[in-house]
């Protein structure tokens, strides 16, 4: 830049001496308009330098994560208390909302009802076990009594020493009690099967009772809302009273994060060149008139939806950009290194200035020169008639 200084100046004073001190030539308006173009030209040195050494965004803005406060509830709930104020920094934790419990708490206490039986049914289960297992053993004795009773019938009856009938009598009463064995087996089956019903070494009865006051439970605590970060909420607008409903996508209001505010200014591609991540960032906030803060890049966003092809039925259509179309920019993440981060709120525009070469140097001069002439501009523009 030095170099191109000392051009513009040696030619002025060549000019000078040659047209105005000696008047060797003539000045006339055609040496005038080479003067101009020669100068002219020279000046392109300061354009490129100030464009690639110290790039500059007017297009700068403060982001912040924001949440979506929506309720998790199974039907529309009142609300019964608005425990934040608009603005207020909250921490995490905190109460925000609360809504009708009512008919949350008689689920949980049915079920927890519920819960209690289905133990108490899982003992009724293993006592159908140990009664089907004695009448078992029970049906088996009188098994081998009536096969007693029917040999000695028939023996009896073979040597003509008792009736037929008898015999036949006992046949049949041996029959009956040894289809009673096999009904009494499928039963102590079926009372083992609901005893031994398992899942993650629990019955299955209460497993699913379990489960179903556990999302009663969920739903329960979800009557209160809490602060999901450290934060505020603006615009608030809820009051005790309005009803919620169950659409998930009906947030009742947004909370705004403390955490990682940052500036995302846009950039010309090509004016992208030389920046890299680390590099030192002065940043001008249109809130702060006359104030300059220190930053740095922390990340380029090296992408553009203009490069994105969604899947489709449809043949891409080229076409050439129309030559009004304002060329499609890149976004370089900035974070301030102030240590009183809620100075910068969400929103908040400015422009900034990022040093490729570190802060010293001509360029870098320039720039911070043209940098506070815009933030001490800010006093007046925009002018407000």
């Amino acid at each position: 830049m030095i170099s191109a200084f000392l051009t513009i100046f040696i030619f002025i004073f060549i000019f000078w001496f040659i047209f105005f001190r000696k008047k060797w030539i003539k000045f006339t308006f055609a040496w005038g308009g080479f003067a101009v173009i020669f100068i002219s030209h020279v000046f392109f040195i300061f354009i490129i330098g100030l464009r690639f050494v110290t790039p500059y965004s007017k297009e700068a803005k403060v982001i912040q994560h924001t949440i979506q406060i929506v309720p998790r509830l199974q039907h529309p709930s009142l609300v019964t208390a608005v425990l934040v104020e608009p603005d207020v920094p909250v921490k995490k934790g905190q109460p925000l909302f609360e809504f009708d419990k009512t008919t949350y708490q008689f689920n949980v206490d049915q079920l927890e009802a519920q819960l209690a039986q289905a133990m108490q049914n899982v003992k009724e289960f293993k006592a159908e076990v140990d009664i089907a297992t004695q009448k078992l053993t029970k049906a088996r004795a009188e098994l081998v009594y009536a096969e007693y009773q029917k040999d000695l019938a028939s023996g009896l009856a073979e040597k003509g020493a008792g009736p037929e009938e008898d015999a036949q009598r006992e046949e049949t009463k041996f029959l009956i009690i040894e289809a009673s064995i096999k009904e009494a087996e499928a039963e102590l089956e079926r009372a083992k099967l609901r005893y031994n019903s398992m899942i993650n070494g629990e019955h299955t009865n209460i497993a699913i009772v379990k489960a179903q006051l556990a999302e009663a439970q969920y739903y329960l605590d979800n009557t209160t809302i809490y602060a999901p970060e450290d934060g505020r909420i603006v615009n608030l607008q809820v009051r005790a009273g309005m009803v919620a409903g169950i659409v998930r996508f009906g947030a009742i209001a947004s909370f705004i994060c403390d955490e990682g505010p940052y500036l995302l200014a846009n950039y010309f591609q090509e004016n992208l060149k030389y920046v890299k991540v680390g590099q030192p960032v002065e940043v001008a906030l249109n809130l702060y008139p006359g104030q300059i803060f220190k930053a740095k890049v922390e990340a380029i966003w090296k992408a553009n939806g203009v490069g994105q092809l969604l899947p489709s039925g449809d043949l891409p259509n080229f076409e050439p950009v129309p030559p009004e179309q304002p060329q499609n920019q890149f976004a370089v993440k900035i974070v301030f290194e102030a240590e009183d981060q809620s100075m910068f709120p969400i929103g908040a525009e400015g422009s900034c200035a990022i040093y490729t070469n570190g802060m010293s140097g001509s360029w870098a001069a320039l720039r911070r020169i043209g940098i506070r002439t815009y933030s001490w501009l800010n006093w007046l523009y925009p002018l407000p008639f």
